[in-house]
């Protein structure tokens, strides 16, 4: 029983270290492009996945592209605030990923953004795995597969990577709406501020305008019989 043990302990590390995964959260000036590099390998997956969590006083959107390592545009989004891409390379190289605010004139965005690169077990490490279970006894193997082992962990992995996945994707949106709020309470209390300004600065004049009106030696009062 442990040699089985062993065994699936080594198909696991073997199908975790087939994948390559990136979060990270970049901020892009106004009128710039932020641009960032991962080699990927022929047959191998990417899947990318973007959400802009603060415009600062502006929309909340950016341009994002994906070229090849010929520099061929693969994908392309124009203002958006989220989306996710999944993509089988075809050549091997580095492919190149941008977020694009070239398009505002004054407001920068942060962008959340998770990178993973997936790769198949290949033929030798299909063949490492078999010798593993062909060491063990019969007993050991007994009613067991090295296929239904192996499609096993990769659905179990699959999942989890999703599910990782959807984790992030919410608490992306948690903190955009969190910048959402933050940003209207700004504004209501810029408004209410400059609507108490207006409303002050109305009243005293009111207040001086009708005092003018009695007091026929105050300058308002002057000024008003000029102009009348």
């Amino acid at each position: 029983m442990k040699g089985l043990v062993i065994a699936i302990l080594f198909l696991v590390v073997k199908l975790i270290s087939a994948s390559f995964n990136k979060e990270m959260t970049t901020t892009i000036e106004a009128g710039k492009k932020e641009c960032f590099f991962q080699h990927v390998k022929l047959g191998e997956t990417i899947d990318l996945d973007y959400q802009v969590i603060d415009g600062g006083h502006g929309d909340l959107d950016v341009s994002f592209e994906l070229f090849d390592p010929m520099g061929k545009v693969i994908l392309v989004d124009y203002k958006r605030s989220d989306n996710i891409h999944r993509h089988e390379a075809t050549v091997s190289g580095d492919y190149r990923f941008c977020f694009d605010n070239s398009f505002s004139s004054f407001n920068r965005k942060t962008v959340f953004f998770e990178l993973i690169v997936e790769s198949e077990v290949s033929e030798d490490e299909d063949n490492d795995l078999k010798d593993v279970f062909d060491e063990l006894r019969a007993e050991e193997v007994y009613d067991m597969k090295v296929q239904d082992i192996q499609e096993s962990i990769i659905r179990i992995r699959t999942h989890l990577t999703r599910a990782r996945q959807l984790q992030d994707l919410l608490r992306s949106f948690e903190a955009r709406d969190r910048n959402v709020a933050e940003e209207n309470y700004f504004k209501v209390n810029a408004w209410s501020f400059f609507q108490v300004a207006a409303m002050l600065a109305v009243g005293t004049l009111q207040v001086i305008l009708v005092k003018s009106l009695f007091d026929t030696n105050s300058k308002v009062h002057k000024i008003w019989s000029k102009l009348s």
